[in-house]
């Protein structure tokens, strides 16, 4: 796997944390902000034909 790769997927499972604990917060501000994070992660990954494990997204 290169570099692009794994800091992209990287990414996505940091964002994926970060969303779970603004929903747990009850911030609905922050899971916005993190929801968009992670759809344009998402849309990085399509694009790049990077595959995110169903687990992962």
């Amino acid at each position: 796997m290169d570099a692009f790769t794994t800091s992209l997927l990287s990414r996505i499972k940091d964002a994926q944390t970060d969303l779970s604990r603004a929903r747990e917060a009850g911030d609905d501000f922050l899971v916005d902000v993190e929801q968009e994070e992670l759809n344009d992660l998402h849309r990085i990954a399509a694009e790049h034909g990077v595959q995110i494990d169903a687990a992962a997204a």
